[in-house]
């Protein structure tokens, strides 16, 4: 573990996102290390990039910062609510979008279904019981906030097979992504996270996945978005042995910041029986030549 302060990320912090603020966190299992000793600090309204490989503990550090998996060592804070002791607190200001085996879509549901449905659940524990005697007014506020949540996912629901009536199933891997922001964005939470964000995207879906975070971002909501590559304007947290340099550190509107050098917190995943290690690395661009330095 290092002795260095923890890396972070530049910028003002945009109203009702969570800040994230991780020293020496660590999760193990029964076969040792998901993950051990990251540190990184984060603005409300960051967009946050957790890269690596497959198998190094990028989904669990996901699942570990919105209170859906215990930490072992270190301590966090989501939203200013700590980890692990404030787990349910932490759920209340956070959601999920696509993350495998945890939050998937129902192939089998259309976009409509999944789209009331999700309101609905959301206005029935979260609204004033006086909602429910006024059952006209509470419908016009659900396809409101549908309408909100889709247009910030930039869900074209016209553009779709069969409108509204398409199956998920049916559904292409942007669409998808889409669909499970939106589904998420109901909730208004301080912090979004997103898993898989680029798996199964070519070039151009790729740079659409990341535009549309940028853009949730941009309004204030705080992003974690687990990926196997990240763009460089995005601030970068590093899963897995090898973790090389370049992600930038950026502004809370995703764009990088004036003056900032490149920083990259690399965090290495324990083997069975084989405690991680974390280094962060730290270099910035010689001026007018582009040959980096220590």
């Amino acid at each position: 573990m290092t002795d260095e302060e923890p890396t972070a990320a530049p910028g003002p912090a945009p109203p009702g996102g969570a800040a994230v603020d991780v020293r020496g966190l660590g999760v193990r299992g029964p076969r040792g290390w998901a993950f051990r000793g990251v540190e990184f600090h984060a603005a409300a309204g960051t967009l946050v990039a957790l890269r690596g490989p497959s198998g190094s503990g990028r989904t669990s550090l996901l699942l570990a910062l919105t209170g859906r998996m215990r930490t072992t060592e270190g301590r966090a804070e989501t939203g200013g609510f700590a980890l692990p002791g404030r787990l349910a607190a932490v759920r209340r200001v956070t959601a999920l979008g696509p993350v495998p085996g945890v939050s998937e879509l129902d192939p089998a549901l259309t976009v409509a279904e999944h789209l009331r449905e999700r309101a609905l659940l959301r206005s029935r524990y979260t609204g004033p019981v006086r909602a429910l005697l006024r059952p006209g007014r509470e419908r016009a506020a659900v396809a409101e906030r549908i309408d909100e949540a889709v247009a910030a996912a930039g869900l074209d629901l016209a553009a779709l097979p069969k409108a509204g009536r398409t199956q998920a199933r049916d559904l292409e891997r942007l669409e998808s992504l889409r669909l499970s922001v939106a589904l998420a964005l109901l909730d208004r939470p301080r912090l979004l996270a997103v898993d898989d964000t680029d798996l199964g995207l070519d070039a151009a879906g790729r740079a659409a996945a990341w535009e549309l975070l940028r853009s949730v971002a941009a309004g204030g909501t705080t992003v974690l978005a687990v990926c196997a590559e990240a763009p460089q304007d995005v601030f970068t947290v590093r899963t897995g042995p090898g973790a090389a340099t370049g992600a930038a550190a950026t502004d809370t509107a995703g764009s990088p910041a004036p003056g900032a050098g490149r920083t990259t917190t690399a965090v290495t995943a324990g083997t069975p029986g084989t405690p991680g290690t974390t280094h962060t690395e730290k270099e910035a661009d010689h001026a007018g030549d582009g040959t980096r330095r220590a």
